[in-house]
């Protein structure tokens, strides 16, 4: 191509400068597929140019400026074009090219940037061009890698996902390039869907009574087949710790690991194992640096559940494996639970199975109402007699009873006799289920039998390490049982494995109350004014603030949540100084009275009294 040719082709006077979309495509291994068959290569990619890429390039109004046998360096005028482009040779690369054997197929890898480029004679200059030449060796076979403000002109105009590789360190480029890999999310035909079904897997099957889920193997986008190991262990391993979840069913490997090296459709995918979620994810090493994305997915709409990323120093590999299978697990759980709650509760109750019964007597019952929680026993008893095994609308009843005693009818505590009831009966249906055993072990600790409780919550912890609700409860009893510090441990794993958890205020109670119990009045100050802004409709919170400030000698203050307690909580007040509660020992109990005292509220005459 003369000087001429290139500066007519991009409408640039010699030496010109323009603002232009790059792209930059990449055969992968061409080398050794000349060396496996030369005549053969050429002649399919020779095919592939003419019925499809050039097309493709043309139709989206973009121009080859140069090629160079085995790669293409192309210019648009439109990013969006450009994208498309590539996203269209990405999905029918592997269509045309299918009749081959896998280590002889031809694909590409495609890096695209944005910026500004010199046209100089045949050359094509500019640190834009340079970007996308490197940015195409950081994506896997098939994939598309695109620079920030690709991504950030393209968000909201086209039906893909931009999976973060971060701030990449590309070869002679002088400062560090933020990359995306886009992931389709339409419904045309990929790879996965024309030509490429899954052996022995019939016609899709029905879904599950439960939520279900298939693991993906995790995309290796290290450029190194060494990493391949830790990749397919990442999704093993997540993949075993799921099914051990008793509420979840859970493809098994040997199925999942059926689209491995395979550009794949979610949708298709879940159809085909008959899934409702689908995790998927990459590895991608840099020199001592790891970084693990993953991403859960509702297959129905497409809608992202959860997505996260985690980047470690490389030490000790397995180590940093079990380290991210465990965050990865305990993050998708609640976020699939949580995501059902809201599925179920958009269905008429009319229409409900046991388990949407169940799913939907806990959307009720963590809106912690004292309209809701009635519901949400209604609503679990009809799932409890659905299927007299399903231990968890149990479990989730002795919750529920515990609440009507502990935030909505103090005063009439033969709530806890259901409580219990449920309790021993969840446990019962399913030892080895963590979730009954803590929800058993704080009815038991709120009906006085401090060593049971802590039996069975710490049977909880030991059965499932990954439990929030386990340590979440753990906490409580521990507390009242005399050993608030190590609550306190237990506070903080609870917090860490389920951050944004619907228990997570009761668990800050919880945490005051053993801060209370330990002297540490400041913190029981924090934790107290963290539970009045999660729920200022409950009383518990400003109970903790006026016995904690009290103790801290700011009466004025404790005088002011002392009036709010009287003034919109005086049933549980009067329940609470009216006679020990039986989670309270009773010296526990004596101080905790005598801190209202210095706070102004006492019990005088069977009468509240404000002492101000």
């Amino acid at each position: 191509m003369s000087e001429r040719n290139v500066s007519d082709l991009m409408g640039w006077s010699p030496a010109g400068r323009k603002l232009i979309a790059v792209v930059y495509a990449d055969m992968v291994g061409y080398s050794r597929l000349i060396g496996l068959d030369d005549v053969g290569t050429l002649q399919r990619l020779k095919a592939l140019r003419a019925k499809l890429i050039d097309r493709a390039i043309e139709d989206h109004g973009g121009r080859i400026v140069q090629t160079g046998g085995d790669s293409l360096l192309i210019v648009f005028d439109s990013i969006e074009g450009a994208v498309r482009c590539a996203m269209k040779v990405q999905q029918q690369v592997p269509i045309q090219d299918q009749n081959q054997p896998h280590d002889r197929a031809i694909r590409f890898r495609i890096g695209i940037n944005i910026g500004d480029a010199i046209a100089d004679g045949t050359d094509l200059h500019g640190e834009a061009v340079n970007i996308a030449a490197r940015l195409q060796a950081e994506c896997p076979p098939g994939g598309i890698c695109v620079t920030r403000p690709v991504r950030d002109h393209l968000r909201g105009q086209i039906d893909v996902v931009f999976d973060e590789l971060g701030s990449l360190n590309l070869k002679n480029i002088s400062h560090p390039v933020e990359a995306f890999l886009i992931n389709p999310r339409s419904t045309a035909p990929t790879p996965a869907t024309v030509g490429h079904e899954v052996p022995g897997i019939p016609d899709a099957p029905p879904l599950p009574d439960r939520p279900s889920i298939a693991v993906l193997p995790f995309t290796n986008l290290s450029g190194d087949a060494e990493q391949e190991y830790f990749a397919d262990g990442m999704a093993d391993d997540i993949i075993t710790e799921l099914s051990r979840a008793r509420w979840l069913f859970v493809i098994a490997r040997n199925s999942s690991f059926t689209y491995k090296n395979r550009s794949v459709d979610v949708k298709q995918v879940a159809r085909e194992l008959g899934v409702r979620y689908v995790l998927e994810g990459s590895v991608r090493r840099f020199k001592e640096r790891l970084r693990v994305n993953a991403q859960l997915i509702d297959a129905e709409t497409g809608n992202h559940v959860w997505a996260e990323r985690f980047d470690r120093e490389i030490m000790d590999v397995f180590a940093i494996q079990d380290e991210i299978t465990g965050s990865v697990v305990t993050a998708i759980e609640p976020a699939m639970a949580a995501f059902e709650r809201e599925r179920v509760a958009r269905k008429q109750p009319e229409n409900l199975d046991t388990w949407e019964l169940y799913q939907r007597g806990l959307w009720h019952l963590y809106k912690f109402g004292a309209r809701d929680n009635p519901i949400a026993i209604e609503f679990l008893l009809k799932a409890s007699a659905g299927d007299p095994s399903f231990a968890d609308p149990h479990t989730a009843l002795s919750l529920a009873y515990y609440f009507q005693v502990w935030l909505f009818a103090p005063q009439d505590r033969t709530w806890l006799t259901q409580s219990l009831e449920h309790g021993r009966t969840a446990t019962g249906l399913d030892p080895l289920d963590g979730a009954a055993h803590a929800a058993y072990g704080l009815s038991l600790l709120a009906s006085g039998e401090h060593a049971a409780a802590v039996k069975e919550t710490t049977l909880a912890v030991t059965l499932n390490p990954n439990s929030a609700m386990g340590h979440g409860m753990h906490i409580t009893v521990l507390a009242f049982s005399g050993r608030p510090r190590e609550a306190l441990l237990h506070s903080q794993q609870a917090m860490r494995l389920s951050p944004l958890d619907p228990l997570r205020w009761a668990w800050n109670h919880w945490s005051g109350m053993a801060h209370y119990f330990d002297g540490n009045y400041e913190a029981c100050e924090a934790a107290a004014r963290d539970v009045c802004r999660m729920r200022p409709d409950v009383s518990n919170g400003y109970r903790l603030l006026v016995v904690a400030l009290a103790e801290l000698g700011r009466i004025d203050e404790a005088h002011h949540y002392a009036n709010i307690l009287l003034a919109r909580f005086s049933d549980t007040m009067l329940s609470l100084l009216s006679q020990r509660w039986p989670e309270f020992s009773e010296a526990a109990y004596a101080a905790y009275v005598a801190s209202f005292v210095k706070g102004g509220i006492a019990l005088r005459d069977g009468t509240l009294t404000r002492l101000f």
